[in-house]
């Protein structure tokens, strides 16, 4: 799909493609309140540009709609597997000690760990929340707000590779 063609989309199945890039709702409509984008890059920075604006409950809101890393059985309901990385190819030890640390983290921080997991083994995420379960809540959402901005950014790529 190109630009032209998403912006020509009736507003319901943009609102709809927005979603599925970064399930947030005011995402969503600050973008399509913003009018049709004349590039891909505009949009791209557009979305960046609102989601730094938005509150703790809106990037909640886009972490609850991920799956958690780790968790095999909802990964496979995903279409995100891309996104995993390579944690589908993990050893059954390194996926246990990531669903442990996932529940850890979800325990501390009150949300999933969030990790752009493209290209990233499962040996890499699990020495990534390892590390990060030792931050403080306020500096674990700065993180995982951060890694939700690239992840947007390649499902975005994604949806106008099409």
């Amino acid at each position: 799909m190109n630009i032209e063609h998403f912006n020509n989309l009736a507003f319901e199945h943009r609102r709809a493609l927005l979603l599925d890039c970064c399930h947030c709702t005011r995402w969503a409509e600050r973008l399509l309140e913003q009018g049709a984008a004349e590039s891909v890059a505009e949009l791209q920075q557009r979305a960046a540009d609102a989601w730094q604006d938005l509150r703790e409950s809106d990037y909640l809101e886009a972490f609850a709609a991920h799956p958690r890393i780790g968790d095999l059985r909802r990964l496979k309901e995903k279409f995100a597997g891309a996104e995993q990385g390579q944690v589908a190819a993990a050893d059954e030890t390194t996926l246990g000690e990531l669903q442990r640390l996932n529940d850890a983290y979800f325990d501390k921080f009150g949300f999933i760990f969030i990790i752009c997991a493209n290209g990233k083994s499962a040996r890499e995420m699990l020495a990534a929340i390892r590390t990060r379960i030792g931050n403080s809540r306020t500096e674990e959402l700065r993180i995982a707000a951060a890694e939700q901005v690239e992840i947007t950014r390649l499902r975005l790529d994604k949806l106008f590779a099409e």
